[in-house]
């Protein structure tokens, strides 16, 4: 969750005045059964930094939606009580505190760095009160966060007894924090005098990047004064988005430019399955940015860490117990911590409807481009902002992955399958159904009938799936020579595509092919090959992490496409399995979906080393960052759309040449041509909209609905509210005698019904002491429609000491991911 400070409310009346006046007239589309694609006819975007102004701004009728979530405590009540205005609620949105951790000196030498130290990252958690946090700062709005793992998904629930113990573990101890970093700081050679710290003579000074559009800048405040307090000389540079990630994530941390940075992300859908977390906040695999590629965690946490992300285990009750053990060295490894899981508030006016993910809000929706729609009027303009817009290059193989980007690129793009907004399951968007295959005991379920789930004492990889891609000789490696004594795999996945799938027409009018989605799976293994021009150090991390669970892939049938899949790789869904897998043949690319032609001019551009895919290797080559859609990539790109022409240029060509004809080829250039010549950019997407313009200097972009996206209107518009279970508990007995028998009652109500006991996957209890120890856990029964009970024996009550207690009550529900929580305060009484 990065943003870019915003303009002013002049600047942005004048940018959408601007947009208005480029584009043509528009037509209007009457709602009917038979009507396809998007509602509206025309979204203009532009950018908005400042969440009041944007608020004023919709109640005044002169913006219709506003993609950020708030997380301001006035204007979350305004907006709540405003008759003009409705919301959508997300629990995705989290606030961390990022680490430089290179060291012990970095830029000139004598710039000290204490938080190389794992010690004193660990020691900060003792030092900030999150409490403080989420109750001053974020009025309420927020809920204190220690783990890895986010406080609003299921695997937190699983692990609720773990996440209790370390949340008391790492609880707010500012004595304990001093003393550790004291003690630090004197091995490191630092003496502390007149209150400060010195190092070499020298104040040891803090760079600290506080991001300042959002409740950071009063996030980085408390901290800056909570290390001013115990003696270091705090820098606070406050930033903007754009302003501060060359500097945290773009710049090499060894440059020592700065040492602290309040970092902050959405989770851009429910995340039914936070394995991988470790493997992505934590080791150099998570990422190919030079911060990530410094960190060196402890050899068993780096394990560990792989070993999730790869899923490798055998049972849940294995799983809960890497996880709880990971979630520990995480926590000692500290290169981040987290402070707060937000509450936020995503406004728009009243007429306007659309779906919103429980995590990600609108922003995070992949749905949101396909329900968008005013209630009370047909077609129309929608006139949006987000508070970051064009904050790094666009494309669609390693371009900007900031999330408001990533909204507006979601309404060019499309996918084989779609995630639900409430569980985090997947539905089928160009496939028909899946038969996943897995080997008997793994720990995997299903919830949806369009995927077929069985199991198999082992499972064989045929002798000619695909396993590997040879740059020199231009094809793929059969599995028979990589294992020619067989090769075995957990997961088997056979995808059905729809029949009429290779009839979809991309943006440019040309028509979706099987090179479109070959190319994809191509360009991975070549960007990771030292071999190939268009290797890319960056992109090393992500696929070794691939590599090591796939196992293979068939083409069944061509036409319609059927394929299988092998690897080792699993979820415990099966529809996140078969999610996982679609994507390996099917063009979605990091940042969208695109066409063979689109992928083949980076390439050209690429290869020529006029421009480059990745930041980093821009940076490494000294050139631009591509850019599909403005900048001076634009004027490349132009040069080599004229060569590709002329050459009929296929890319990978040894091996496309089975899928494309000569012909095709000069056609599809063709088509990107008039493409660029009637928009001005080269984004082919496949989505609902079409990027119909850029104008980057009023920060404002179009897009246009696309006449000929093909699925119904009304597919998507099921999502409406979500049927998040309400809890209250009661006690019969406000005392309990201890060595007595205790009974509380749990009622669950889903919207305004009670909540049917098929709905509830379980409802968990923990019973903390008053000196908030863990003595007691345990699932709850239920006992009727929406009424469960937790019944505590008489032996249990006697392990209670006198005093307050509290009952926690932990609820997961099947109808919505995030799990629920409420707690109730007891009194034992000593037995008479």
């Amino acid at each position: 969750m990065e943003y870019r400070y915003a303009q002013t409310k002049a600047l942005l009346v004048v940018q959408m005045l601007v947009a208005l006046m480029l584009l043509p007239p528009l037509t209007t589309r009457a709602e009917s059964q038979q009507h396809r694609g998007a509602w509206v006819e025309e979204i203009v975007v532009s950018e908005e930094g400042d969440a009041a102004r944007a608020v004023d701004m919709m109640e005044a009728d002169r913006l219709d939606v506003y993609g950020v979530g708030i997380s301001d405590a006035d204007l979350h009540e305004k907006i709540q009580d405003s008759k003009i205005l409705g919301h959508d609620l997300s629990f995705g949105s989290s606030v961390e505190l990022t680490f430089n951790p290179v060291g012990p000196t970095f830029g000139d030498a004598n710039q000290l760095n204490p938080f190389h130290l794992q010690s004193v990252r660990q020691a900060m958690n003792w030092l900030i009160d999150r409490e403080y946090i989420a109750q001053e700062i974020y009025g309420g709005l927020a809920k204190p966060r220690y783990l890895p793992i986010s406080t609003v998904f299921p695997d937190y629930a699983r692990l609720v007894t773990t996440a209790r113990q370390v949340e008391i573990e790492y609880g707010h101890k500012p004595e304990k924090a001093q003393e550790v970093i004291n003690r630090e700081m004197q091995e490191l050679g630092a003496e502390r005098f007149q209150g400060k710290w010195h190092y070499q003579g020298q104040p040891v000074k803090l760079t600290f990047l506080i991001r300042m559009e959002d409740k950071r800048r009063e996030v980085g405040d408390y901290i800056a004064n909570k290390l001013e307090d115990i003696g270091f000389t705090v820098i606070r540079d406050y930033r903007t988005a754009a302003e501060a990630s060359p500097i945290w994530i773009g710049s090499d941390p060894a440059e020592g430019r700065w040492h602290l940075y309040t970092g902050g992300w959405v989770n851009s859908g429910i995340s039914r399955d936070e394995a991988s977390v470790f493997n992505t906040f934590f080791t150099p695999r998570g990422r190919p940015d030079p911060l990530w590629q410094s960190y060196t965690p402890d050899k068993q946490f780096d394990r560990l860490a792989d070993r999730l992300a790869r899923r490798d285990y055998e049972t849940l009750d294995q799983r809960r117990q890497m996880m709880a053990e990971a979630t520990r060295l995480a926590m000692q490894d500290s290169v981040r911590i987290w402070l707060v899981d937000q509450k936020t508030i995503w406004p728009r006016r009243s007429n306007v409807e659309v779906a919103a993910d429980l995590a990600g809000g609108m922003a995070g929706s992949w749905l949101w481009p396909l329900t968008i729609r005013f209630s009370d009027q047909p077609g129309g303009q929608l006139r949006l902002a987000t508070s970051s817009l064009l904050t790094e290059p666009w494309n669609p193989v390693a371009g900007s992955n900031w999330i408001f980007d990533t909204m507006v690129q979601r309404a060019t793009a499309d996918a084989a399958l779609l995630p639900d907004p409430f569980t985090g399951l997947a539905w089928p968007q160009h496939i028909t159904k899946a038969e996943v295959t897995v080997r008997e005991g793994l720990p995997v379920q299903k919830s949806l009938d369009w995927v077929d789930l069985n199991f198999a004492s082992t499972i064989q990889v045929p002798d000619d799936a695909w396993i590997d891609w040879d740059p020199s000789g231009q094809k793929f490696i059969p599995v028979q020579e990589r294992h020619p004594d067989g090769l075995e795999a957990r997961t088997r996945t056979v995808i059905f595509y729809q029949e009429d799938l290779f009839q979809t027409k991309w943006h440019d009018k040309t028509t979706f092919s099987l090179a479109d989605a070959l190319a994809g799976l191509i360009l991975s293994f070549e960007r990771a090959d030292p071999e190939s021009e268009l290797y890319d150090r960056s992109a090393i991390s992500a696929f070794e992490t691939f590599i090591r669970h796939f196992k293979g892939l068939r083409i069944i049938q061509k036409d319609p496409l059927v394929v299988e899949v092998y690897s080792d790789n699993m979820y415990l869904d099966a529809e996140l399995i078969a999610f996982s897998r679609a994507s390996y043949l099917f063009p979605s690319y990091t940042s969208g979906t695109a066409p063979w032609h689109m992928i083949g001019l980076g390439i050209r551009a690429e290869t020529a080393g006029d421009l480059a895919f990745s930041k980093s290797k821009a940076q490494k080559t000294g050139v631009e960052h591509m850019s599909y859609i403005s900048g001076p990539s634009i004027k490349i790109l132009d040069k080599h759309l004229q060569k590709v022409q002329e050459e009929g240029f296929i890319p990978f060509s040894d091996f496309l040449d089975s899928y494309v004809q000569p012909e095709q080829a000069g056609k599809r250039y063709r088509q990107l041509a008039t493409w660029r010549e009637e928009t001005g950019n080269f984004w082919v997407g496949l989505g609902p909209f079409i990027l119909h313009s850029v104008h980057p200097t009023q920060g404002v972009l179009v897009l246009r609905r696309f006449e000929d996206y093909r699925d119904r209107a009304d597919k998507w518009l099921r999502f409406t509210t979500p049927r998040k279970p309400k809890i209250r508990i009661a006690s019969p007995q406000e005392f309990v005698p201890m060595g007595s028998k205790a009974e509380f009652k749990i009622r669950l109500s889903c919207g305004q019904a009670a909540c049917n006991p098929q709905e509830i996957r379980f409802v968990s209890f923990l019973v903390f002491d008053g000196q908030n120890r863990l003595v007691l856990s345990g699932q709850a029964q239920p006992t009727g429609e929406g009424t469960w009970r937790v019944s505590l024996s008489p032996e249990q009550t006697a392990k209670l000491p006198p005093g307050s207690n509290r009952l926690e009550i932990a609820v997961s529900s099947k109808e919505i991911a995030i799990p629920g929580f409420d707690s109730l305060s007891f009194v034992t009484l000593p037995s008479q």
